[in-house]
């Protein structure tokens, strides 16, 4: 299917937005018997959470806070035509941290992320400046939110890179998360300006690297086979390791790879893990986008059918598969099926028209 930019970055967004709806009643099941007892042997659809579950009480198609904060983001982006760090920190002073009282079932959504409850306690509680409220979580809640900015200036690597970064520090500060986190959105980047998720990708996010766009340290030459002596030293601010920008293009060789099989493919969440870290999140999320490149449902529903933190796999997967397929690609079910189709597709549309051809 021939897609556009736009399209292509409408379906990122709308496909995020799907991926977290649909894993909103099956949430955090990490034993596999008790969620097919709950759900039956294979969850299709939107599905409301059972009662004393995670998000009780929301309905099936709802967003969880994962969703609540990309819609955020994704408001802040659209209004102001740019990532403006200032009006994100209001956004969550005044319309998420006035919501939320530090506990885990609290909040928009029904349930409050750890990192997201530590910047609440050092924002509120303790009165510290925005930059000084980060925590350690390493969770993919940075991740959810900053990939509207990785959408958003998809034609722009460096850009995108600073910002991802940026935005990622102000909740989660280790540096191995930021790392990652970038990495998603530059991979999510690319697929959003057209390129595949496949063996050569990698390598041409490593020229970006060693073009300065995107800011990790390499001491390897073009084809990963030598020492460059110039770039033994890394630049200010540079993450110190590419491996996370190496991840994409491996992974999808396996998905690839006849010799390389999950079966069924909503294993993968018992091959790379079933928690909540980024390590775990990301290489599955890879692995479904690369092995469905085209085929959407498959790909957000085995995010989902694999239980465990399945709302953050089916989120990253959505993006990463809408960019692919484009919003054309979706299902018209999945999006009808969203609480207020209507507003997400014109916040969809809306960011979409804002990117550079």
């Amino acid at each position: 299917m021939s897609t556009t930019l736009q399209d292509r970055a409408a379906g990122a967004l709308l496909g995020a937005f799907i991926g977290d709806a649909l894993a909103l009643g099956p949430h955090w099941y990490y034993d596999l018997d008790a969620l097919r007892a709950d759900y039956g042997d294979w969850i299709d659809g939107y599905t409301a959470p059972r009662p004393g579950r995670y998000h009780a009480g929301l309905n099936a198609g709802e967003s969880s806070q994962a969703g609540w904060l990309l819609e955020l983001t994704l408001r802040s982006l659209v209004e102001r035509g740019a990532y403006d760090e200032a009006d994100f920190c209001h956004r969550i002073d005044a319309e998420l941290f006035t919501r939320i009282d530090g506990t885990p079932l609290c909040g928009p959504g029904g349930y409050t992320s750890q990192s997201m409850r530590e910047a609440w306690r050092a924002r509120v509680q303790q009165r510290r400046p925005w930059g000084e409220v980060g925590g350690l979580a390493d969770n993919t809640e940075a991740a959810e939110r900053t990939l509207a900015i990785a959408v958003r200036y998809a034609r722009h690597p460096g850009q995108l890179a600073r910002a991802v970064a940026s935005n990622t520090v102000l909740t989660q500060v280790d540096p191995t998360v930021a790392a990652m986190t970038v990495a998603y959105g530059a991979v999510l980047g690319q697929l959003v300006d057209g390129q595949r998720l496949d063996a050569q990708l990698s390598g041409r996010l490593m020229d970006l690297v060693r073009s300065g766009e995107l800011p990790f340290h390499t001491v390897t030459r073009a084809g990963e086979d030598g020492v460059d002596a110039g770039a033994e030293k890394p630049a200010p601010g540079a993450f110190a390791s590419p491996d996370a920008l190496l991840t994409p293009s491996n992974i999808a060789r396996a998905a690839h790879d006849p010799g390389v099989r999950i079966e069924p493919a909503w294993k993968v969440s018992l091959v790379y893990g079933m928690p909540c870290a980024v390590y775990h999140q990301f290489p599955a999320a890879y692995y479904l986008a690369a092995r469905f490149a085209d085929d959407f449902e498959q790909a957000v529903l085995h995010a989902v059918n694999g239980g465990g933190q399945n709302q953050a796999r089916a989120m990253l997967t959505g993006a990463l598969v809408g960019a692919l397929v484009g919003a054309r690609g979706i299902p018209q079910r999945f999006i009808d099926g969203l609480a207020d189709p209507p507003r997400r597709l014109e916040l969809a549309h809306a960011l979409a028209a804002q990117i550079e051809r």
